[in-house]
């Protein structure tokens, strides 16, 4: 099993797909990253060898920000938001839809609510 950027990729999986498994990596960068290592796209983890693992390590490390930095990032750029007092940081605060979606009969889970009224609960 092949262990990237903290994560664990399962061994049956191709590769375009196994390295979405890391949080801020999707297709087209999944595809990306293996065509700058020159891997094929539908080999599986499993067929990897070690030095390859490593390269992948190498390029995810130099080029993207994935996983726990990542995440610290968005939390960091919300919490501005929300320090600055702007509308979208208001939105955020009270969590209510920040990118205009509609909230009379809709947002139940962004407001924190599953089924049931909207009055009574």
């Amino acid at each position: 099993m092949a262990r990237i950027a903290g994560v664990d990729l399962p061994n049956n999986k191709r590769m375009e797909i196994a390295l979405t498994y890391i949080y801020g990596i999707g297709r087209s960068r999944s595809k990306n990253i293996l065509k700058t290592a020159k891997i094929d796209l539908n080999r599986r983890v499993q067929d990897l060898k070690e030095s390859e693992i490593g390269e992948l390590k190498a390029i995810i490390e130099q080029k993207y920000t994935v996983e726990g930095d990542l995440r610290s990032q968005i939390s960091m750029h919300i919490k501005r938001l929300m320090d600055i007092g702007c509308y979208r940081g208001i939105r955020h605060r009270r969590g209510l839809p920040v990118r205009g979606q509609n909230t009379k009969t809709n947002a139940k889970t962004r407001k924190k609510r599953r089924g049931g009224n909207l009055r009574g609960n």
